[in-house]
């Protein structure tokens, strides 16, 4: 999928189609735990929706439409596969659509970008450019998309021209800085929103891109009631030589040849409930995993939902950011 920048894939065995497999299929398995080593026929859905060969084109763009399908197959009668439709060829420009949620997005701009000087000796992390626009306008474009209108942005650092270039844009949606006065770390600052929020609410790293559908992340955190959801990225680090495990006296248990480890990465991107807002002491350096902690120690649920190696973009180093700007 990272490959093809696809979400969604044909399933073959053989000769044969016998599925497809989304993205939200593959995360919904790790959520279970299920080993990614799993066979993917594992995980196939039981029904799918497909286009027989009598449809029209109308009634195939009627169906990806309702549907938000980034492809569909076409069988015939005896359920072979005879054709696939993509959205990008029946749409050409039109983006796909997402589910529409309108919560609050708060994102964390208040740091010194050390990771990206000499650049950010003269401009804030979250004015950098990315293209046409700076890191903060790509997350806002992202969330209101989705139709998220309410941004707050935790400044410190340069904060006076963060305000003022947000001020100067006509942006269809509300910007709101509020300054914290000295370093809080990851979460402190958010003590400052206490009364102005009161419903779920993201909480994004200004210096972070994920590219998935954020209304799956949201129907996550909902559906398993959890107080703090962490969107994670998996990261596979390939291990260049045999590994052995062995047991009492030295045998030999089983020898594996160049394994890959996978890990899930903290992204920098969560969904939070409202009351914890409560939790953060007010003007301390406190960071995000402070405040996990703590949800954990009294019984709270955290989530954990995970999104690809490549759909998470960490644009805080020099040569990170050099390698999104040329991909993009």
């Amino acid at each position: 999928m990272d490959q093809l920048d696809k979400k969604l894939l044909l399933v073959f065995e053989k000769e044969l189609f016998i599925g497809l497999v989304s993205i939200g299929d593959i995360q919904r398995a790790i959520i279970k735990n299920q080993s990614l080593d799993s066979p993917v026929k594992s995980v196939l859905r039981g029904s799918i929706r497909y286009a027989n060969t009598s449809m029209s084109i109308e009634e195939i763009r009627e169906m990806m439409i309702q549907h938000r399908m980034e492809m569909l197959p076409v069988l015939d009668k005896d359920k072979n596969l005879v054709e696939v439709y993509f959205w990008e060829d029946i749409f050409r420009e039109n983006e796909q659509e997402f589910d529409s949620f309108n919560i609050p997005v708060v994102i964390m701009a208040g740091g010194f970008g050390t990771r990206l000087r000499p650049l950010t000796n003269v401009l804030p992390k979250p004015l950098i450019p990315i293209g046409e626009k700076t890191m903060l306008e790509e997350i806002f474009d992202r969330f209101h998309r989705h139709g998220c209108t309410q941004f707050y942005i935790s400044v410190n650092y340069k904060a006076e021209l963060i305000n003022f270039y947000l001020q100067s844009l006509n942006l269809p949606y509300s910007t709101d800085c509020f300054l914290e006065e000295k370093p809080l770390g990851t979460a402190g600052s958010l003590h400052l929103l206490k009364g102005k929020i009161n419903e779920t609410f993201f909480v994004s790293n200004c210096d972070i891109i994920i590219e998935d559908d954020y209304a799956n992340i949201l129907k996550y955190h909902q559906e398993n009631k959890n107080e703090i959801t962490l969107v994670a990225a998996l990261k596979h680090f390939p291990i260049a030589y045999g590994t052995l495990e062995t047991g009492v006296d030295g045998e030999l248990l089983e020898l594996k040849e160049k394994p890959e480890l996978t890990f899930k990465i903290n992204s920098g991107m969560y969904v939070l409930e409202p009351h914890l807002i409560d939790e953060i002491p007010e003007n301390e350096f406190f960071h995000i995993t402070h405040l996990i902690e703590r949800v954990k120690q009294r019984g709270g649920k955290v989530g954990v939902f995970p999104v690809s190696e490549k759909s998470w973009k960490d644009i805080g180093e020099a040569h990170l950011l050099a390698k999104y700007f040329n991909a993009n």
